[in-house]
């Protein structure tokens, strides 16, 4: 699966203004409640079920929420540059800047795992980071996700 199955240009968030990681969550929920039909409430619960067991800050500014939906029939993800960092509860206590929520359905196994890995290496990469940092246009996001998802698909 790459990345372009799992996110659209329509899921692209390029500058959201939020003050803390719960404002974070309703807004990703919001967006995902478009894209995917699920109401908003069902997706904020599961993103706020899944941070309960830890935090999904994952460092250098980047958390990739995620969560499971038995309603999901596919895998769908939406990213957001924040236009100023907020507090995540992160593992290395830093703000977060750059979020890509992952929803799966309940059934997804491996596919979920796979996808989690992917956005991961993608966003561990410094040069990748610092290029959807230094802009805020959501078709230059997409395509720098995309693009360099192919690149890092290894």
């Amino acid at each position: 699966m790459t990345l372009s199955e799992l996110i659209s240009p329509q899921a692209v968030l390029p500058s959201l203004r939020v003050t803390s990681k719960k404002q974070v969550l309703q807004e990703l929920a919001r967006k995902a409640s478009e894209l995917t039909g699920l109401p908003e409430r069902a997706v904020f619960e599961v993103l706020v079920e899944r941070e309960r067991l830890g935090t999904t800050g994952v460092g250098h500014g980047i958390a990739i929420p995620h969560g499971k939906l038995a309603a999901l029939d596919r895998l769908y993800g939406v990213f957001a540059r924040l236009e100023h960092s907020v507090d995540f509860d992160a593992i290395d206590e830093q703000p977060v800047d750059l979020i890509f929520l992952l929803l799966a359905p309940e059934t997804a196994g491996a596919d979920h795992l796979k996808a989690l890995a992917r956005v991961s290496r993608l966003l561990r990469d410094r040069g990748v980071c610092d290029k959807l940092r230094g802009t805020d246009s959501a078709d230059a996001i997409y395509a720098l996700l995309t693009e360099s998802a192919a690149s890092h698909a290894a």
